[in-house]
C-alpha cells in the first residue's frame, strides 16, 4: 500500500519535498465526501500528516544553536492544489507532524476533522497513523466551542455577504438560491460537530449528513441560517459551561504520544529528548534500588 503522494510524485504530478513519499503517516479525504454530502463532480481534498527527518523536528542533533547564525527553514506543510489525476482533481495538505499535534490540539476544526473522518475515507496509513487514531478522543476538550464558533462565523459571513465569481459552480448557486450553500452547510455541520463534542466527548461527521444534503439544495432560506446559528450559539454556550468535557487540553498526555510516534519511527530518541523531573527521579530510584540488592 503507498500514499496519494507517493503515487502522484511517482507519475510526476506533483513535486513534494523528496523526503515527503516515504514520511507520510496518514493521508485521509476530506471535505464533502467525509461529511456524506458529495456528489459526483467533488474534488478529493486529502489531508495528513508526516514524519520529517529527525534534524527538522530535534534541531539540535544537527547541531543547530537556537539563534545563532543563519536561520534554518523548517518544514510545517506540503499544499498543492488542483492536482488533476485523470478525472480525479486533488487538493493536498500535508502537515509536520509537530505542527498537526499542536492544531489537533488547539481544537482547529479542521484538524479535528481529520481525525474523526469515517474509516472508508483513510486512504493511506501507518502504524503512527493508527497510533494517533486511536487517540483521537483525547484531542478533544471545551475549548472546541470557542473554535468552531468562530469557524461557523466566518462561514456565516460568507454565506451572507459574498458574491462568487462569475462563471463559477458557487455563483451559479448564489444566482439560484440568493446565497452560498455550501458556505451555509458548512454554518449548521459546524455547530452540530461542536455540540456533539461538548456532549459526548466523540464525533461523528456523517450523522447529520440528510439535513446538511437538504442545506446544499437549497432548501433552508438565507434567514432560516442566520435564526438556526443564534439559536444555537445561546444553546451551545450554556452547553460549554455545563459540559462534562475537559476543560483545556491534556498536554502531557498528548506530547506523550507524540514521543511515542516518533520513537516509532526514528528508533531511539536517545540524545533527542531528556527525561522529565519526574522521570528522571523514578530511574534515580530504580537505580538505588539495584545498588542496594547489589550491596546486599
Amino acid at each position: 500500500m503507498v500514499s496519494r503522494i507517493q503515487q502522484l510524485t511517482k507519475k510526476k504530478l506533483i513535486s513534494p519535498p523528496k523526503f515527503l513519499s516515504s514520511a507520510v503517516q496518514l493521508e485521509v479525504i476530506m471535505g464533502s465526501t467525509a461529511y456524506g454530502v458529495a456528489n459526483d463532480n467533488s474534488d478529493l481534498d486529502i489531508y495528513g500528516f508526516c514524519i520529517p527527518e529527525r534534524s527538522q523536528v530535534f534541531p539540535h542533533t544537527a547541531g543547530e544553536v537556537y539563534g545563532f547564525g543563519k536561520k534554518v527553514q523548517r518544514f510545517e506543510q506540503y499544499q498543492q492544489h488542483h492536482v488533476k489525476d485523470g478525472d480525479i482533481e486533488y487538493d493536498f495538505s500535508i502537515y509536520n507532524i509537530v505542527k498537526y499535534f499542536q492544531l489537533c490540539m488547539e481544537n482547529n476544526p479542521n484538524m479535528i476533522d481529520s481525525l474523526f473522518v469515517p474509516r472508508r475515507c483513510i486512504v493511506y496509513s501507518t502504524q503512527v497513523g493508527e497510533m494517533v487514531r486511536e487517540a483521537r478522543k483525547s484531542f478533544l476538550h471545551t475549548g472546541a466551542w470557542h473554535k468552531f464558533k468562530g469557524y461557523a462565523y466566518s462561514q456565516l459571513h460568507k454565506a451572507q455577504n459574498s458574491i462568487p465569481q462569475p462563471g463559477t459552480k458557487r455563483h451559479e448557486d448564489y444566482l439560484k438560491h440568493g446565497y452560498s450553500t455550501k458556505f451555509a452547510y458548512h454554518v449548521v455541520r459546524l455547530l452540530s460537530e461542536v455540540e456533539m463534542i461538548l456532549i459526548e466527548g466523540d464525533l461523528d461527521l456523517t450523522r447529520n449528513r440528510e439535513q446538511l444534503k437538504a442545506i446544499r439544495r437549497g432548501e433552508w432560506s438565507k434567514e432560516e441560517i442566520r435564526e438556526y446559528f443564534n439559536k444555537k450559539e445561546t444553546f451551545l454556550e450554556e452547553l460549554y459551561i455545563k459540559s462534562d468535557l475537559r476543560y483545556k487540553p491534556d498536554e502531557k498526555l498528548i506530547k506523550q504520544l507524540l514521543l511515542n510516534c516518533l520513537e516509532h519511527h526514528y528508533g531511539s530518541l536517545e540524545g533527542c529528548v531528556s527525561a522529565t523531573k519526574d522521570e528522571g527521579t523514578a530511574a534515580l530510584l530504580k537505580l538505588d534500588k539495584i545498588q542496594d540488592i547489589l550491596n546486599e
